[in-house]
């Protein structure tokens, strides 16, 4: 995860809609789709708002991922199923345009989204590379549904995890350099990053985290099941009856054992 973007909220966060109850199966080309969709979400969602703003931050929404309002035309970059929606203030009134991902290549992406690709952008150590910017972009629909819902569930669990104790905590947020969706909050003597992912070089598959700041892994050994703190796999939680419920309790869980000591 970057170490710095948003210290406060600068609007409210954008709402995910009702969280899903269960999970769908990850087809084939997950990882590969979620790398693509990684791609543009760090070069032309978080390039854009980065060039207004000085911030690179993105949000879960309804069916998608999204930038918070930006610049002096009150601009929106955001990610539907498939589809890129760019909205904004005219001198007519607000006006939203959109361009299918699939087939497109990143150039005709920037273009629509008035991102200068040459322009000098990372968002950590670990940036996605721009890659070929002529090449067709390739998106199962199939696994951005399940990508979305992946977020959404995360969203709920974190938004739970915040209402239920007073904490002092980050602004829950997607992270383009390693694309999970996260906040870091106090819990007991030091903090803690909970967050979801959908899979990594350490952990193919999308996993749930708590990964405490310090090196004390109080309680359970066998709840600290990974070398930065806790983690619940995506086809552990699939197979329970409610994933959103095991997820929760998950979190809920770690944290209990951090505030204990």
């Amino acid at each position: 995860m970057a170490a710095t973007d948003d210290p406060t909220p600068t609007e409210p966060a954008t709402g995910t809609g009702a969280p899903p109850r269960s999970l769908p199966a990850l087809p084939p080309t997950f990882a590969d789709d979620v790398a693509t969709v990684q791609r543009v979400a760090t070069h032309i969602l978080a390039r854009a708002r980065f060039a207004a703003s000085g911030r690179f931050g993105l949000r879960a929404t309804a069916d998608g991922i999204a930038t918070p309002q930006f610049g002096d035309d009150e601009q929106t970059l955001r990610i539907a199923g498939t589809t890129l929606l760019l909205e904004r203030r005219t001198a007519d009134g607000a006006r939203t345009t959109h361009l299918h991902l699939d087939g497109a290549t990143l150039a005709e992406v920037a273009a629509f989204a008035g991102v200068d690709l040459h322009a000098p952008f990372d968002v950590g150590q670990d940036t996605p590379p721009v890659g070929d910017t002529g090449a067709p972009l390739t998106l199962d629909p199939a696994s951005a549904t399940a990508l979305w819902a992946w977020y959404g569930l995360g969203a709920h669990v974190l938004d739970t995890a915040l209402a239920d104790a007073p904490r002092d905590a980050s602004v829950v947020q997607l992270w383009p350099e390693h694309f999970d969706l996260a906040v870091d909050l106090a819990v007991g003597a030091t903090r803690a990053n909970v967050g979801v992912s959908p899979g990594d070089a350490g952990h193919p598959s999308p996993y749930v985290y708590v990964g405490p700041w310090g090196a004390d892994r109080p309680g359970e050994d066998a709840y600290w099941n990974a070398p930065f703190g806790a983690v619940a796999d995506y086809e552990t939680l699939a197979a329970t009856p409610d994933p959103l419920a095991a997820a929760g309790a998950f979190v809920a869980h770690g944290l209990r054992l951090l505030e204990a000591g």
